[in-house]
């Protein structure tokens, strides 16, 4: 009986030891995961990979080592963020060569454009995309928006205008209007720096600080023009340029038609 009772002592123990170390048998969510990163690995191949190459690893152009490029850059650890942002605005896939990227129909379906961003974020750490909480700018309040506009004034406006109007830059670029983007599109722009802007890692703006500039974004654009005509939020420039034309040019064609219809004296 004593022998009995230490063999089952022992089965029991090592049973309970390998339980332990065995790895975990494949559950439908991981299988799941397997299958997007397939699906996803399926549609880079035929919709990517002529520009960034069969494995992301993109392309090089060629010439002498001064004058190479990127025909297509490396997506390795750009991550699912820069996916969303390039795809759901329809800059990814890209028409033709130019400058930059220009925002336009959208070629993908939401679940191809999420089995692509899956299959990216499989190859390499890199930002994920942001979650409801950190885009729920609905919520912050009046010290927030404050906050954020500080942000935004301190690091965008250079750019994208004091009201998110955008602007030109150099060499045919230029930094895109924030008027109607979603709001997930803007922290992924902050956070992946697409183009010529640049990035705003977590470290350098936290979540909070980005939703704090979201909402101080759709919050401006949701204000009315007290004053009356706008202008399009473009500065003094352009409320310059409608004083000129309109007010000095109506003045002058004013002054003209007088000048033609008045009264007029004749010698005799």
């Amino acid at each position: 009986m004593a022998l009995l009772a230490l063999l089952a002592l022992a089965l029991l123990l090592t049973g309970a030891a390998y339980a332990t170390v065995a790895p975990e048998p494949a559950t439908a969510e991981s299988a799941s995961s397997v299958s997007q990163v397939e699906a996803g690995r399926q549609l880079f191949v035929v919709g990517c990979a002529s520009c960034h190459g069969l494995n992301a690893e993109g392309i090089t152009t060629s010439g002498t080592d001064d004058a190479k490029g990127n025909y297509g850059p490396s997506l390795i650890g750009v991550g699912a963020a820069a996916v969303g942002f390039q795809m759901e605005t329809g800059r990814m896939p890209m028409a033709q060569t130019a400058p930059q990227a220009p925002r336009k129909h959208i070629e993908y379906t939401q679940d191809e454009i999420d089995q692509i961003a899956t299959y990216v974020a499989s190859l390499a750490p890199g930002p994920a995309r942001p979650s409801a909480e950190d885009l729920d700018w609905q919520s912050v309040d009046k010290q927030g928006i404050s906050e954020g506009g500080e942000f935004f004034r301190t690091n965008c406006t250079a750019c994208h205008n004091s009201v998110g109007a955008g602007g030109a830059l150099p060499s045919g670029r230029y930094a895109p209007t924030l008027q109607g983007v979603d709001a997930i599109h803007i922290y992924e722009a902050m956070l992946t720096g697409p183009q010529q802007m640049p990035v705003f890692s977590e470290d350098v703006l936290t979540p909070e600080d980005k939703r704090n500039i979201i909402a101080y974004v759709k919050t401006i654009q949701q204000q009315g023009n007290a004053g009356g005509i706008g202008g399009g939020g473009l500065g003094p420039v352009v409320d310059g340029m409608f004083a000129w034309i309109i007010g000095i040019g109506g003045l002058t064609v004013f002054a003209v038609w007088i000048g033609m219809h008045g009264t007029r004296s004749k010698k005799r």
